[in-house]
């Protein structure tokens, strides 16, 4: 017979989950916007490289969106 979880249970377990996928996320956004791939598509596109932390993460967001975009094609 398997137990129920609390809803406080659910609750911690998804914020948990959510601090690990934003770690992960911290992480690999880190690891492109050092790539020489990135900082590539910053020139053409030109966008400053020196932007804030959240204009790089949509920066990121972007180029990402826009290179499977080009490989799925």
């Amino acid at each position: 017979m398997q137990k129920s979880r609390s809803p406080m249970a659910s609750t911690t377990i998804e914020k948990q989950e959510f601090s690990e996928d934003e770690a992960i996320w911290e992480n690999l956004r880190s690891a492109i916007a050092a790539s020489s791939g990135f900082s590539s598509w910053q020139l053409e596109n030109e966008l400053n490289p020196t932007e804030s932390q959240e204009n790089i993460d949509e920066q990121v967001r972007t180029y990402l969106r826009e290179t499977l975009e080009t490989l799925a094609y």
